[in-house]
């Protein structure tokens, strides 16, 4: 093995969950440097929201790597495959998207991956190039070549069958596309979250079905949320979302526990494992973690906007918490029940009991949740993480989560 392959190994198990089959990926990677051929590097993301998060840069920084390493990625965005809609995960049919609705999330798309991705060498596809001229006699022939009982060894599949949950046939046809996105684009490797492995797999089979050499399969893990628990998604509220203020996701960074921290480090930042290791050894060795969140945070708005933005972020986020002055020992409180009355918050958080002492804090403006100052006394917080700050001199950092 040369040392460039070496490298491109290296590269390619960092942070990742699984890599299948490492020695088939190792003859591409040995091969493509014999003959200067770039592999060609596959994600499929369905626009089913209009906006990115850092969860999906997870992969997509994966992909930059690779990308770095001179190998041809191709970012499609699945504009057909929306319209049936993933059942990964889901635990009842998931309603597909209309036309107008995937056209609408998919113009952004691609402009918010490029502050990950490098524009010029990116090809950008839709899976309706080749989906859609398939027509009936074409998806009754791709149906063909994949058995049922191999789609049922699904998971999500499994389990709804067995509790009589509902299958819709369209939902079977799902992993179908997503396999065959691979045959047309004759991909070398496809990436996708943990929650994909079924779908990559299909794609692989397929491959072999159609005579070509299958891809190989690298999996990044799920990144967990603000709150620590669930993946980071929109709809739990947990998330950071790329195109957001550089205070909004400055604030946001600083809010995740501890703990919670050196997971992103290792998913999001592009230090080098050694950096971080030496970083977690000082913190453990005594200094203050809050140092090693605001180098986090730091790097993560730089990339999406700029370093003077970033540097702006840090500048408002000190001055609205008195220059730093967020207590070491900050209680840490679960609480279950969302949304959650902010005044029924700082009475469970023992914050400012009883509600009266709750409301009166509200009117006089001394109530702050990630800095930002509280007026209504009706608001309701959603799941998440929050600093949570009562006067001058009481804190507390508030995870809120479904009840129990």
């Amino acid at each position: 093995m040369t040392d460039r392959t070496r490298e491109a190994l290296a590269v390619s198990l960092r942070g990742c969950d699984e890599l299948l089959i490492e020695s088939e990926w190792l003859a591409k990677l040995a091969r493509s440097e014999a003959t200067g051929s770039p592999l060609r590097i596959k994600l499929g993301l369905d626009p089913t929201a209009p906006d990115l998060h850092l969860g999906h840069t997870v992969v997509l920084n994966k992909m930059r790597q690779l990308q770095d390493l001179g190998h041809r990625v191709i970012f499609l965005i699945g504009d057909f495959t929306a319209m049936i809609g993933d059942p990964s995960g889901r635990n009842t049919t998931r309603p597909p998207l209309t036309r107008e609705q995937i056209e609408e999330n998919a113009k952004t798309y691609f402009e918010q991956a490029s502050l990950v991705l490098d524009r010029e060498r990116t090809e950008i596809r839709y899976n309706s190039e080749w989906s859609d001229p398939l027509g009936a006699r074409g998806m009754i022939q791709l149906a063909a070549r994949y058995t049922l009982a191999r789609m049922m060894e699904r998971d999500d599949f499994t389990r709804r069958f067995r509790a009589g949950q509902p299958i819709s046939v369209h939902e079977l046809l799902y992993p179908l596309m997503q396999g065959y996105d691979s045959v047309a684009l004759k991909s070398d490797i496809e990436l996708g979250g943990t929650d994909q492995k079924f779908n990559l797999l299909v794609g692989r089979e397929l491959q072999r079905e159609y005579g070509q050499e299958p891809q190989c399969i690298l999996t990044m893990p799920l990144l967990e949320g603000l709150d620590g628990v669930e993946k980071m998604s929109k709809s739990k509220n947990n998330y950071v979302g790329i195109a957001e203020a550089p205070e909004q996701m400055f604030g946001k960074l600083m809010s995740i526990s501890d703990e919670l921290m050196w997971r992103y480090y290792e998913l999001l930042s592009f230090r080098s494992l050694g950096e971080i290791a030496q970083l977690r050894e000082q913190c453990a060795a005594g200094r203050n973690p809050r140092d090693a969140k605001v180098m986090l945070a730091l790097e993560i708005v730089e990339r999406f906007h700029s370093r003077a933005a970033a540097e702006a972020a840090l500048a408002g986020f000190e001055a609205r918490f008195r220059h730093g002055a967020l207590p070491d020992d900050m209680p840490e409180v679960v609480l279950h029940g969302v949304p959650m009355p902010i005044a029924q918050l700082l009475k469970q958080a023992r914050l400012a009991p009883p509600t009266t002492e709750a409301n009166r804090n509200i009117d006089q403006g001394g109530v702050r949740a990630d800095g930002e100052r509280i007026a209504d006394k009706a608001l309701k917080l959603p799941a998440g993480t929050y600093v949570v700050q009562v006067g001058k001199r009481r804190f507390a950092r508030v995870k809120l989560e479904p009840a129990a």
